[in-house]
């Protein structure tokens, strides 16, 4: 389980930040009448915060780890 973490260190760390970032987003920006499907309710925004941020958090660790190998 611990190698598990330590190889998608990244990823679930931008899991996490973006969970939050996406909590924060419908807490500040949000949409009242319920027609914004992404910022309507909480779970929809968070989830979507989960998402792109793993998927950019592990798209930056491939590129690091791409930059360090030419090295």
């Amino acid at each position: 389980m611990k190698t598990l973490f330590f190889k998608y260190k990244w990823a679930t760390l931008g899991i996490l930040l973006g969970g939050i970032a996406g909590f924060f987003y419908w807490k500040e920006v949000g949409c009242l009448n319920g027609q914004c499907l992404i910022q309507s309710v909480w779970y929809n925004s968070t989830g979507y915060g989960m998402l792109l941020g793993g998927l950019l958090a592990s798209m930056i660790a491939d590129a690091v780890g791409a930059i360090k190998k030419t090295d």
